[in-house]
């Protein structure tokens, strides 16, 4: 079974790639998330393949909770398909981690460089060079899935000591200082549809007098920002005129 959690669609493009050519079936996490449920019921002879974005050089801090809270036979075998905008520092070792702790078999951690989403820091692709990107993804997709269908572990990434730096001391500092949902705004430009409210996955965002209101929990997944139809959803002033990335093909 692939499980997925996804923000704007690069995850789930990559869980669906990967599920076709290994014939696993797919699973959104997003539902298991806002609900506060887990995953229950594996089969220890079916692998258990883990894709979702790098958050601060680490696995998103929700989707480990979740997958902590879970059931799973003992040794089932478990990937890690992490995308991201350029590299994922040291995540492998977090999630060869948590295998340890639920008595999993830990398959390894593959890298998958896609489009850059993440516009409350960075600038996004786009269109056409956004596809060019995912294009130039799919046959490392197309690997990983040959290696999860022979049973065989992903390759190991070589880890520098700027990677440890990052997954290790930067990340817990981005998680506390940089992520939080204080700047987001609208602008007259909202009609007041709710997509943004019914698309978080971690129900922080409110819809009052035909507006949304954020509620202090956040996760910088940016699905309200790149999702909304009007684009009138601002991060600050660094939002703004930059293209709002969701994966074309999803």
């Amino acid at each position: 079974m692939i499980f997925y959690f996804s923000g704007t669609g690069n995850s789930e493009f990559a869980a669906k790639r990967i599920g076709e050519l290994s014939g696993d079936d797919i699973c959104d996490l997003r539902p298991m998330i806002r609900e506060g449920t887990g995953i229950d019921g594996t089969d220890k002879e079916e692998p258990a393949v883990f894709v979702m974005p790098v958050y601060g050089w680490r696995m998103p801090r929700i989707v480990e909770a979740l997958i902590r809270r879970s059931e799973f036979a003992e040794g089932t075998p478990a990937y890690f398909v992490l995308t991201c905008g350029s590299e994922m520092g040291n995540a492998a070792a977090y999630a060869g981690k948590l295998c340890a702790d639920k008595g999993l078999k830990y398959m390894g951690c593959g890298e998958l460089v896609m489009p850059e989403n993440y516009i409350a820091m960075f600038d996004a692709p786009r269109e056409e060079e956004a596809r060019q990107i995912v294009k130039a993804a799919v046959p490392l997709m197309d690997i990983y899935a040959g290696l999860i269908s022979e049973g065989k572990p992903f390759p190991e990434k070589t880890v520098g000591i700027a990677d440890r730096i990052k997954s290790t001391i930067v990340n817990p500092i981005f998680c506390r200082y940089i992520v939080g949902d204080k700047k987001f705004r609208v602008d007259d430009r909202c009609t007041g549809c709710g997509r943004c409210e019914a698309a978080c996955p971690v129900g922080d965002i409110k819809m009052a007098d035909g507006r949304p209101g954020w509620q202090g929990r956040c996760i910088h997944c940016m699905d309200c920002i790149t999702g909304c139809p009007e684009e009138a959803i601002e991060y600050g002033g660094i939002s703004t005129g930059k293209p709002r990335y969701r994966c074309p093909d999803v």
